[in-house]
């Protein structure tokens, strides 16, 4: 039997050259995606005077929790961590209670009305009913100051459906179905025993997705809940700040006025960190499904 001969790939010059400059320029843009954030975070633990008069490069001037100590200071902080908290998880599995049956319909190409549904779904992603009508229907449904409003209002993002319907169509083959209905398994059983289990991947980027969208999401809850004890973190952040801000404009003028607008600059700092905290230590858990999950649910082509 007639060996096979190695080859030797050669490394030129001009691919040494390429490496480095590849990698200097992957190097710098790590820096300008890294460093505001890194700074952020600096500066919400620096003396105000310090962050204004631009002292504060690369590690934080005059270590201080001034900020930190304001921001909660308002007994409303940890019920709005609390509320926020509810709204993510309840949110998220509304979201894929909805979400994954409606996908893997989607994906049956044995499904009656298959495409007109799609379009119906589609037309959704490009128009709406507008603020006002919507705001009149949250309030003739009842749901005007309810919590349950955060929760239904976002149940499906069609964005997210169509990454699923795509992942179970390139996955989850027709054949294994029909072997499974001649061992009298039912559509249902199939889709919980079968098809959920096969896309554990998929479906924790879309969990992330959604959790996501309901951390960060105030604008709905800043048009239908006016009961302080259901507002969400960002939403009590948000009027904490601009009280704050009022606080300073009416001092505007005395010696006080510099000193309390130092300290509106480091409260944002603090409330910029205190808001993306949960989800930056929620990320890495979730990380090693992201890329993959995309990968395989994304359009093949």
């Amino acid at each position: 039997m007639r060996k096979m001969k190695k080859t030797h790939i050669t490394e030129t010059l001009d691919d040494r050259i390429f490496a480095c400059v590849a990698s200097f320029l992957m190097f710098l843009l790590l820096i300008i995606c890294v460093y505001p954030l890194y700074f952020v975070v600096i500066a919400s633990f620096s003396r105000p005077e310090m962050v204004s008069t631009g002292r504060v490069i690369l590690f934080p001037r005059g270590f201080t929790t001034i900020g930190y100590d304001k921001i909660f200071q308002d007994s409303m902080i940890f019920r709005g961590f609390l509320n926020s908290a509810f709204y993510t998880v309840a949110g998220t599995l509304i979201n894929l209670i909805v979400t994954l049956p409606a996908a893997y319909a989607l994906s049956r190409k044995d499904l009656v009305g298959r495409n007109p549904i799609m379009i119906f779904f589609i037309v959704t992603m490009y128009f709406n009913g507008g603020m006002i009508p919507t705001y009149l229907l949250i309030q003739n449904l009842g749901l005007y100051n309810n919590p349950i409003v955060l929760l239904v209002c976002t149940a499906l993002v069609v964005y997210n459906m169509i990454i699923a319907r795509t992942f179970f169509e390139n996955t989850i083959p027709y054949e294994m179905l029909e072997a499974a209905k001649i061992d009298g398994c039912s559509n249902t059983r199939f889709f919980c025993t079968i098809v959920l289990p096969l896309s554990k991947t998929m479906i924790a980027v879309i969990a992330l997705y959604y959790g996501v969208q309901h951390w960060n999401s105030y604008m709905n809850a800043l048009l239908y809940i006016d009961d302080q004890e259901w507002k969400p973190l960002q939403l009590i952040l948000r009027e904490l700040l601009i009280s704050t801000n009022a606080m300073s404009s009416m001092l505007q003028g005395s010696e006080s006025a510099e000193e309390q607008q130092n300290l509106t600059s480091i409260m944002q700092y603090g409330i910029i960190v205190v808001s993306t905290l949960p989800m930056m230590i929620v990320f890495p858990f979730v990380q090693k499904y992201f890329v993959k999950g995309v990968m395989i649910g994304a359009v093949k082509g």
